[in-house]
């Protein structure tokens, strides 16, 4: 980096409008100048950030960011816990980091993969990094991230500061109030197991020249993922020719940053945002296509595009075409929201655009709170029941808040009820019964504590 670099950051738009993930003054303001040079002079690579990693200040913060997250162990079995409890074992830690760091020694570990249950009932991959893996790519990703901050545009969403699902929610909102009615909804197949790193590392190189970074960044994505057998045999191990696990600190940038060049096609003058009008929204590999007509030419190109130039594969059972309007029941069920014209809930004829929980999320909240109450948990004290069921549906719920999502937030509520109904009359040989006078509902609410959920006043726009 040169002497520009040194320039104050407030000069020019900051990429994170609030210190979010609240690092340490010094490390913030390091953030906002790497992000400052890189949006100044967008063809720049960086060719000296592997000094900036070692600093101890990035690694405390790594380190301060992974002990929060309190990951599972990896392959080598060590917790946060346990790193903790050693005399001085975060400085050793560190200390063993920044060594291995600066004499090139470095080599990450195995990937512990451990599969996932998914909601249609399949499983998806999980891998996860040792303790000092995710140390080392937590400071990794604090340095390149504003780097690739500058150059995302505005129709990426996922995994990025000051964005979030709500957000594209409401672009897609936006775009069919402003008459871009179809939408053109594509799934790609196991997008993060199947990303070509030749190409992949072509994306970051673009940005970045220091060859300990990238070789670092090699490192991980060819990383041994370690399979233990079911039935207590010796664990697999294999060396993935492509993608980038999920689980890993540094895959949800690099991912993003793959089909960052997706969306830069797509604004091209030659791309489908200007011949079509369309519009893109994007939250990671979970993509929408909107405009007033998707004819072949937008689906050919999407699918010459993402298949061809970028070697991905279109889950072509799952990629449709939605047509909303108040004329018909289609809707776009996107990030666990299902966006529609609705019926009118007085009776009227009119129809009117809104969001509300998708099908499947409504669905698979409702698997969540079978698995706590239930006979395998008559065990817990009511009370602490109820408060499970609190904790899963306030998170839930605030997730689910934009939109119109009263009557699903009142199926939730009427299912709850009949489930602890049914719970409290069986755990016990004599049925259990509220108080005299008292009816369930408020017995549950008023007197065990049980927190219903209530219609937010948040809106999509």
């Amino acid at each position: 980096m040169n002497s520009a670099m040194t320039e104050d950051a407030d000069e020019s738009p900051v990429w994170s409008s609030t210190n979010l993930a609240r690092m340490p003054p010094a490390i913030f303001g390091l953030q906002q100048k790497l992000y400052h040079k890189a949006k100044q002079e967008p063809g720049f690579r960086f060719y000296s950030l592997f000094g900036l990693i070692l600093r101890r200040d990035v690694l405390q913060s790594a380190w301060d960011r992974v002990a929060s997250n309190n990951g599972s162990p990896g392959v080598d079995k060590v917790s946060i816990a346990e790193v903790e409890a050693r005399p001085s074992g975060v400085e050793n830690l560190l200390n063993n980091i920044e060594s291995e760091l600066r004499s090139k020694s470095y080599r990450p570990a195995a990937v512990r993969r451990v599969m996932i249950p998914k909601a249609n009932g399949k499983l998806r991959p999980l891998g996860i990094p040792t303790v000092k893996d995710r140390v080392v790519q937590t400071a990794v990703k604090i340095i390149i991230e504003p780097i690739f901050e500058a150059d995302f545009l505005e129709c990426s969403h996922g995994y990025r500061p000051d964005r979030s699902a709500h957000d594209a929610l409401r672009e897609v909102i936006g775009n069919v109030k402003e008459g871009r009615s179809e939408v053109y909804d594509a799934d790609l197949s196991s997008y993060f197991d199947t990303i070509p790193h030749d190409k992949l590392m072509l994306a970051v190189e673009r940005r970045i020249a220091d060859r300990s970074v990238l070789s670092l960044l090699r490192l991980w994505l060819k990383a041994e993922v370690e399979e233990r057998d079911e039935h207590g045999g010796p664990p697999k191990r294999s060396r993935p020719n492509a993608g980038t696990p999920q689980g890993g600190v540094i895959s949800p940038l690099l991912a993003n940053l793959y089909l960052h060049w997706f969306d830069k096609l797509f604004h091209r003058a030659d791309g489908p945002r200007w011949w079509a009008n369309a519009r893109l929204v994007r939250f990671a590999d979970d993509l929408t296509i909107h405009a007033k007509y998707i004819g072949d030419r937008i689906t050919s190109w999407v699918e010459e595009t993402l298949e061809g130039r970028f070697g991905l594969t279109i889950n072509r059972s799952k990629t449709s075409i939605r047509r909303l309007s108040p004329k018909n029941d289609e809707a776009l069920d996107f990030l666990g929201y299902r966006t529609w014209y609705a019926p009118d809930q007085f009776g009227r004829k009119t129809r009117y655009l809104t969001a509300q929980p998708s099908p499947k999320a409504m669905a698979t909240e409702r698997e969540n709170l079978r698995k706590i109450i239930c006979r395998e948990m008559s065990w817990l004290p009511i009370t602490q029941l109820i408060d499970r069921v609190n904790r899963q549906t306030a998170g839930w719920a605030v997730y689910h808040r934009l939109g119109r999502p009263a009557r699903c937030f009142a199926r939730i509520n009427t299912f709850i009820v009949g489930r602890l109904y049914r719970h409290l009359r069986r755990r016990s040989q004599r049925p259990y019964r509220p108080p005299a006078g008292v009816s369930w509902w408020p017995h549950l609410t008023n007197d065990l504590g049980l927190v219903l959920l209530k219609t937010p006043t948040a809106k999509v726009r």
